[in-house]
């Protein structure tokens, strides 16, 4: 063996000694990965089962919102007609109210052995029938003055 191929095999031995340690760090970096990668992957399966638990969820969520829309639309397709009743009965009473308590006004000085007088008109709508029909004496004479001193 000459001198240059035994400087050719130290210089080979140099290269081996250097890349050895380079090689134990790859290897166990890859290995590394591999016990990382089954974790990613079973870690992929669970999202995956959990989309599809979501996306089945959301679905449950839309029928039952779907027929409880149904449901309401019907009970307010029930409901309007009766609050029209509901309403013309009110405005009914109103006027039997109304006219009632202008017979009850009228009839209290007959009662009282007070000489009988004209009913008065019942209260327009929207006013107090205290202010259309006063109560007392008073009241009245006051109401007499002030439209005099118009």
């Amino acid at each position: 063996m000459t001198a240059l191929e035994w400087l050719a095999q130290g210089a080979l031995l140099l290269l081996l000694a250097v890349a050895v340690p380079f090689a134990w760090r790859l290897e166990r970096q890859i290995a590394a990965l591999r016990r990382e990668g089954a974790a990613v992957t079973s870690g992929a399966a669970g999202m995956a089962e959990a989309t599809e638990a979501a996306e089945a969820a959301l679905a449950r969520l839309r029928a039952t919102a779907e027929q409880a829309g149904r449901s309401v639309a019907e009970k307010v397709a029930v409901a309007e007609p009766l609050r029209d009743d509901l309403r013309y009965l009110a405005e009914r009473a109103e006027s039997l109210a109304d006219r009632l308590d202008g017979l009850v006004r009228a009839a209290r000085p007959i009662a009282s052995g007070m000489p009988e007088r004209a009913p008065e008109p019942a209260a327009p709508r929207g006013v107090a029938p205290a202010a259309a029909m006063p109560r007392s004496e008073a009241e009245r004479d006051l109401l007499r003055a002030l439209r005099e001193a118009r």
